[in-house]
């Protein structure tokens, strides 16, 4: 994946207004199941986001449990929960609108 501003190629990404990074899933011991857990977004949350947008991969393997959806809404925090590609897609889209957003995308499975 490719963020504007940024030279790096990701495979997976943290992204928000201003800046991106590697989502290294190593960091939280992330795995397809049980998910994306609120360790692996509380980065983006702390930039101040109003939306977050994550993409659970081509395939939709990447799992977002209930509990990951409640700490957002929790937070004040809109949550979107799509396919990558359609996830890369509202977020640029919200991002052009000024929304403040952030996002979470796993490109492959």
């Amino acid at each position: 994946m490719k963020v504007k501003g940024c030279s790096t190629t990701y495979k997976d990404c943290k992204v928000w207004p201003g800046g991106s990074r590697t989502w290294d899933w190593r960091e939280t011991g992330t795995n397809h199941s049980p998910g994306v857990q609120p360790a692996d977004l509380e980065e983006v949350v702390k930039k101040g986001v109003k939306t977050l947008v994550i993409g659970r991969g081509m395939s939709e393997a990447l799992q977002v449990p209930q509990s990951t959806v409640d700490y957002l809404k929790r937070n004040g925090i809109d949550v979107l929960v799509l396919q990558t590609e359609k996830a890369v897609a509202e977020y640029n889209a919200l991002a052009a609108r000024g929304v403040q957003v952030g996002g979470v995308f796993h490109s492959t499975c």
